[in-house]
């Protein structure tokens, strides 16, 4: 039920009608349950944009926000010389870190890529209500597989917790998320070496690549890009101190 912040103090008296107390009760009911509260009420703030929830995407954190802040500058130096700025997100979700980009940068364009379909059609749905849909584009696909052009940034903050670590999640966590972005593998890694294999020629000479990652994989997954011609170019820690995202140029560029 969409009311302003002041109606909870002014209109606190103010009967619900028959829908508002159905809707109210199943609201509780699900919460009681374990359904997230961004969940039941079907979309999430990230870095400002309400973004539009569904089963198939990943519910964004404000600690993928961090991503955000580390690519901004480069975006930006990026527009001052070339005029624009070409971005791929892989593993978009609800589309929130390439929307994100795109709200701060007129000038920036996004193709967003995600294995399910069902994710693909909510971020696009999220750039419509945002009206972001002129600059942003978004196809079902496997990473980088079949893509042939080339971008100035590579963004993702894809799944990286090792598969049995996922039973010691949260039930709010586990049981509403999508595994597919959960899932990094036995060893938390899969996504990252498949990145990591891929990405290089497909970024524009003096490009970047910007990773979230999971607590504790800043030398394993630095040593994958490392391996395959990327120079590690910076490391920014969340607001909890926990380094966060990596960002990587290639050695030659």
């Amino acid at each position: 039920m969409e009311i302003e912040p002041h109606q909870l103090v002014t209109g606190g008296d103010v009967p619900l009608t028959s829908d508002q107390s159905q809707r109210l009760t199943q609201a509780t009911w699900e919460r009681v349950n374990g359904m997230p509260v961004h969940r039941i009420l079907g979309a999430r703030e990230f870095y400002g944009l309400r973004l539009g929830l569904s089963p198939a995407t990943l519910e964004p954190r404000p600690d993928t926000e961090t991503l955000i802040d580390a690519v901004l500058p480069f975006i930006r130096s990026t527009v001052m010389v070339k005029g624009s700025c070409h971005i791929v997100d892989l593993g978009i979700g609800t589309g929130a870190i390439g929307l994100a980009l795109l709200a701060e940068c007129p000038e920036a364009q996004c193709l967003g890529v995600d294995v399910s379909a069902d994710a693909v059609a909510t971020a696009l749905e999220n750039a419509r209500s945002l009206g972001l849909l002129a600059r942003y584009t978004a196809l079902t696909g496997d990473w980088l597989s079949g893509i042939e052009a080339q971008f100035d940034l590579i963004v993702s903050n894809p799944p990286y917790i090792p598969t049995a670590h996922l039973a010691c999640l949260s039930r709010e966590v586990i049981n509403h998320d999508p595994v597919l972005a959960l899932d990094g593998g036995p060893d938390g890694l899969s996504a990252y070496r498949t990145i990591a294999a891929q990405a290089r020629d497909r970024l524009e000479q003096g490009g970047s690549l910007a990773l979230e990652i999971g607590a504790g994989q800043r030398v394993s997954v630095a040593a994958l890009f490392l391996a395959c011609g990327f120079e590690l170019a910076g490391v920014i820690a969340d607001l909890g101190g926990v380094d966060r995202v990596l960002l990587f140029k290639s050695q030659d560029g």
